[in-house]
């Protein structure tokens, strides 16, 4: 057993662990990164291949190093996990790899984290960035036990090759899943089948990217819970440089109103025909994963943490960073996550 106590950890060493890193250090706290991968931090290596971020290069940077090349590019995904390993070394964080947390909890105020390996951490607070990458949302779709096609989520989807030359259905009407359906199409016959109708969202603005705007005006910072709400509304869709809605314009894919059920063989759309399908890959978001968390009182009852930009509402010393709109539009974001940690570490140095 470690007989450290520390003053915190860090649960997850994706974008916003590594910005709550940066704080702790600066707070010259004692702390320690607990990543469940074994090379590679957060799940930006596990995205499909040809994933490149929506936000330019000068508005992806993590705090205190900026991000490399020339600032109004749109980062590969192979560039942000380099840019994340070299982030981790130039600032030389205490990191323990293959860690994967299973339990914890508070025995007078010293929380003990037990772990796959039968590991056990002591802690005076924690923060958790785990992110909710491996917990995918899995729509309640009728018939979806009797399908004997493929199905995949979009976690799980890496590029075209498994799918060429077959009729394959992308659900869901988020960046992903209009991004993959877009890319298969090139090589297969798809269909992106949403609830409700594509929104596309313009990526430039009178020549800038949406994230100059939203940095210039404030939108995206210090915002009311009414402010955040018409923000979210006003921005909710695919944000688009014209690339994907002339596509789905094109039919390359078509878009269809989300089909009734599966059959054995493929699915019955709102219209009643029926078609075989090869293959259907879900892209329909994620949900919170923090099991770990089942035996503190922090959690409602759907598994959401219940907490205001990212302090717990208890008296626990949790807190969470990287949740969708922690305070802003751009929170889960790399952009986002220096500003959700910089808040979250100033309230836990305060009440250690």
């Amino acid at each position: 057993m470690n007989s450290t106590v520390y003053d915190a950890v860090i649960i997850g060493g994706g974008q916003s662990g590594l910005a709550a890193a940066y704080y702790l250090q600066q707070a010259k706290l004692n702390f320690v990164i607990l990543e469940k991968n074994s090379l590679n931090l957060g799940s930006w290596a596990h995205y499909y291949d040809s994933l490149t971020l929506f936000s330019p290069a000068e508005y992806s940077t993590l705090p205190g190093l900026g991000f490399p090349g020339e600032a109004d590019r749109y980062p590969h995904r192979d560039e942000v996990v380099a840019y994340l390993k070299s982030y981790a070394a130039y600032f030389n964080f205490p990191i323990n790899y293959n860690v994967e947390v299973l339990n914890v909890e508070n025995y007078e105020e010293i929380y003990s984290i037990q772990t796959a390996k039968n590991e056990s951490y002591r802690t005076r607070s924690i923060i958790c960035a785990s992110g909710s990458f491996t917990n995918p949302n899995i729509p309640n779709l009728s018939g979806l036990n009797d399908y004997n096609g493929l199905i995949m989520y979009s976690k799980d989807y890496k590029n075209d090759v498994p799918f060429r030359n077959k009729r394959v259905i992308v659900v869901g009407g988020g960046n992903s899943a209009v991004q993959i359906a877009v890319e298969l199409a090139n090589t297969a016959d798809v269909t992106i089948a949403t609830i409700r109708p594509l929104k596309f969202v313009p990526q430039l603005y009178l020549g800038k990217d949406l994230h100059y705007w939203l940095t210039r005006t404030g939108l995206d910072h210090n915002q009311s819970l009414e402010e955040k709400r018409s923000l979210m509304k006003s921005i909710d869709g695919v944000i688009d440089n014209g690339i994907y809605q002339n596509a789905i314009s094109q039919n390359k894919p078509d878009h269809k109103k989300m089909f009734k059920t599966f059959t054995q063989s493929g699915v019955i759309w709102d219209d009643d025909s029926q078609e075989e399908v090869d293959a259907v890959i879900l892209a329909t978001g994620y949900k919170p994963n923090f099991t770990y968390l089942n035996h503190l009182s922090v959690l409602d009852e759907s598994g959401n943490p219940m907490q205001e930009n990212g302090i717990n509402q208890s008296s626990e010393k949790i807190y969470f960073v990287g949740l969708p709109w922690q305070t802003s539009f751009s929170s889960a974001t790399i952009r986002g996550s220096g500003v959700d940690a910089e808040i979250v570490v100033q309230d836990l140095v305060k009440n250690l």
